[in-house]
């Protein structure tokens, strides 16, 4: 039996896996390739160079790999990557990548994108996260692995969030979040260290408490942010379990261009 319903538009040059299912009414172009096990819900429209993993659930209304909001595009053949296992749920948009970037948008593994979420050409989203309702990302921004986004927050185009963050709903995000901290309000403005969210997690204590320690060297301490980093870096030595978070976040630290929320 066919796993494509009769009023689906699958372009012949679409290369599916034969257990993929698509829906009523969806569409989906001649440079899409779909894994083994995703299952395309009704009146979904996947285009453009598009490569999606295995055991994805993509809900109804859903649009992947349209053209960028980028007036700069001049229809480069760009694209839009995502991973396996991932859940995408209604009017999602996901857009292509520009030739001025990557020339890629990505979306990893595991992730829960709840409706209404959009991602702008050009983002590089990790694994694991969760992005509540109606969580927008501009174009170039780029997220750790098990970061969450609450609802209705709102990212600037180049910032960056690390690894394990928590954005907080109606946040207006301008600058960079290091990994395991907590921002929310707008302007957006640091409350802590992620905690409930590294425990859940596995996290150790020794670990956590690095984080914490690392979190106060960079907002509590009075320091600019390049002495703080130089404490870091000694802290990181001697932290012993905790070295790779402090490590991690010096890391995260140096990369930045836009400045960290404080």
């Amino acid at each position: 039996m066919s796993r494509i319903h009769p009023t689906a538009i699958v372009d012949p040059q679409a290369r599916l896996d034969s257990s993929v299912e698509v829906g009523p009414y969806s569409i989906i172009g001649p440079h899409v390739q779909i894994g083994a096990g995703t299952v395309v819900g009704p009146h979904v429209v996947i285009e453009g160079h598009t490569t999606i993993g295995k055991d994805n659930r993509i809900f109804q209304f859903a649009s992947l790999g349209a053209a960028p909001q980028d007036k700069k595009w001049a229809g480069e053949p760009t694209r839009l990557e995502v991973g396996d296992r991932n859940t995408i749920r209604e009017f999602v948009t996901f857009n292509l990548g520009t030739a001025q970037d990557l020339g890629v948008t990505r979306l990893g593994d595991d992730n829960w994108i709840s409706a209404y979420v959009h991602l702008a050409h050009d983002c590089q989203v990790g694994s694991n996260t969760i992005f509540s309702n109606n969580a927008q990302l501009a174009g170039h921004v780029h997220v750790g692995d098990w970061a969450i986004l609450s609802g209705y927050c709102g990212v600037h185009q180049f910032c960056k969030i690390g690894a394990h963050a928590f954005i907080g709903m109606y946040t207006s995000l301008t600058q960079d979040v290091p990994p395991f901290v907590l921002v929310s309000g707008n302007p957006a403005e640091a409350h802590g260290v992620n905690i409930e969210g590294l425990k859940r997690r596995g996290f150790t204590r020794e670990q956590i408490n690095a984080v914490r320690a690392a979190y106060k060297t960079i907002y509590r301490s009075g320091k600019t942010l390049e002495e703080a980093k130089a404490q870091l870096a000694e802290e990181a030595v001697d932290s012993g379990e905790g070295a790779p978070q402090i490590q991690a976040m010096l890391d995260f630290l140096g990369t930045t261009s836009r400045g960290i929320v404080r």
